[in-house]
């Protein structure tokens, strides 16, 4: 009789063991995720952090499937205006992996602090602190040093002054076309105008009549010479 009763209560003891390793189970739901900072384009599955972002997203890993989560993001120091002040919040639930994102997004440039609070967690949220920096990656601010305004604007005032050699050139090689091609080029037909002619372009009748004077100053010289040699 002793021995049934002894089995019933070993039976019983294992049973109550059994039926509370659940619940034990259970309450620790959540306590052995992480989450992460990703920039915009990172793939939602690699596991690292990224602290330094511009655009970008929350990432989860290995909570329980289907965990409610509910996380916002304070601004923080040495940036935060007004330390502690939350500037976005949302909520999410995990798939039945545990893994979740949530939609991309984008703060002002500065350090910021994630809480990730979700049912079942132990003791104070989760948490990552990270910095946005839109300006360094090109999203925004000053112009940089090299952009094409300033460019631009060095050239444009660089070239009245500092161009001389470039400005003699197109005057030089304009004049020399224009000699080339006047002294090239027969002068109109029957043009006026005030400008001397020279070169090829000079009159063919003129210069014949003046070698004709020529040739007849010559033999009237010559006559002469003869003449007051037989006198």
């Amino acid at each position: 009789m002793r021995t049934l009763m002894r089995a019933g209560a070993f039976v019983a003891v294992a049973s109550a063991a059994f039926l509370t390793a659940p619940s034990a189970h259970a309450s620790a739901r959540g306590d052995n995720g992480d989450v992460k900072i990703h920039k915009s384009a990172t793939d939602e599955f690699d596991q690292r952090n990224e602290p330094h972002v511009c655009s970008f997203y929350l990432d989860a890993f290995n909570f329980d499937g289907r965990q409610q989560v509910d996380w916002h993001i304070e601004a923080w120091a040495p940036t935060a205006a007004t330390k502690g002040e939350t500037v976005k919040s949302g909520a999410i639930t995990l798939d039945a992996d545990g893994h979740g994102r949530t939609a991309d997004m984008t703060l002002p440039d500065g350090h910021y602090k994630l809480f990730w609070n979700f049912d079942g967690e132990k003791g104070a949220a989760k948490h990552k602190v990270f910095w946005t920096e839109c300006e360094a990656s090109g999203g925004g601010g000053t112009t940089p040093s090299g952009s094409p305004s300033a460019s631009v604007s060095a050239s444009a005032s660089a070239s009245p002054s500092g161009t001389a050699g470039a400005s003699a050139s197109p005057s030089s090689s304009s004049s020399a076309g224009a000699s080339v091609s006047a002294s090239a080029s027969p002068s109109p037909q029957g043009g006026g105008g005030d400008l001397a002619e020279t070169g090829s372009g000079a009159p063919v009748g003129l210069l014949s009549g003046a070698a004709a004077a020529l040739v007849a100053a010559g033999g009237g010289l010559v006559l002469w010479r003869r003449r007051a040699a037989r006198g």
